[in-house]
């Protein structure tokens, strides 16, 4: 093993003689024009590369910090690019920087989209062909304004971004508005089904909303508040569900007082009859 330590050690000394020696000669030819004395430096001093001729002991390593090394910090170093974002002056990161950055108008206001959204399901489905297998996604979006708007769509794509695109227009496409009271809940009580999926909702006054499932992403992003939803189904089918509440929602009337005629009078009383509320 030390023979073979002793073998590299020869070869490395070799490499670097031989470098000195083209050093040595490239320094000759500039020598001709008249300035003499850098080549006696190379024979008398050190070399460019920072080793002694004769000693091979010394192996200069790569990319050491070195004057005149390949990654040197000192003189003769790298190429290597100035820093970018340092506090020079006039840098993205520098003090004349960041005082342009922040000395501008006032910030630019976020817009706010025109309706909340809200993806409720991702599937990735396979269908395998003769060339092997092709992936689509299948994305369930839910869309709604919290003031009593809100849709449901569905979007199909070999790519999640265009996939939820396409949810996002099928919802503005199919998008309901919900008659809400004065205390943004509903005025009674609805019962739906669509496909295996069962729902009720009723009004729940100072309950807050209790639902789950994506039934309650379809009240709350409708901006409904003191219900009770109960679905009495098994289904787990969360595209299900979510139609199963629109469907419900669309079943809602918006209650009216209707006063009976002045002819309907109740006899033992001598008044007339209470206006009772109905449902247009």
């Amino acid at each position: 093993m030390q023979a073979g330590l002793r073998h590299l050690r020869t070869a490395r000394a070799k490499e670097v003689l031989n470098f000195n020696i083209r050093m040595e000669n490239n320094t000759q030819k500039t020598t001709q024009t008249g300035k003499t004395g850098g080549s006696k430096a190379l024979v008398s001093g050190r070399t460019a590369g920072g080793a002694r001729e004769g000693d091979r002991s010394f192996i200069p390593r790569r990319g050491s910090s070195q004057r005149g090394g390949p990654a040197g910090g000192q003189k003769g170093g790298g190429n290597r690019p100035p820093f970018r974002g340092g506090a020079r002056k006039g840098g993205p990161g520098g003090a004349e920087g960041r005082s342009r950055r922040g000395s501008g108008g006032p910030r630019r206001e976020r817009v706010r989209p025109e309706f909340e959204q809200r993806v409720v399901n991702i599937r990735r489905v396979t269908r395998v062909v003769a060339g092997g297998r092709r992936f689509n996604f299948s994305v369930v979006m839910i869309l709604g304004d919290r003031k009593g708007t809100v849709g449901v769509g569905i979007g199909k794509a070999g790519d999640t971004a265009l996939a939820i695109e396409k949810a996002t227009k099928d919802a503005k496409k199919n998008m309901i508005k919900v008659p809400l009271t004065k205390n943004m809940s509903i005025p009674h009580q609805v019962r739906a089904k669509y496909s295996s999926s069962l729902v009720e909702i009723s009004p729940a006054p100072g309950g807050g909303l209790v639902a789950g499932s994506s039934v309650r992403n379809v009240l709350e992003l409708a901006g409904v508040t003191d219900v009770m939803s109960k679905i009495h189904s098994r289904s787990r089918n969360r595209l299900n569900n979510a139609r199963v509440a629109i469907k419900a929602l669309k079943q809602l009337k918006r209650a009216v007082a209707v006063a009976l005629p002045a002819a309907a009078v109740d006899p033992t009383v001598g008044e007339d009859v209470v206006a009772q509320p109905a449902f247009e």
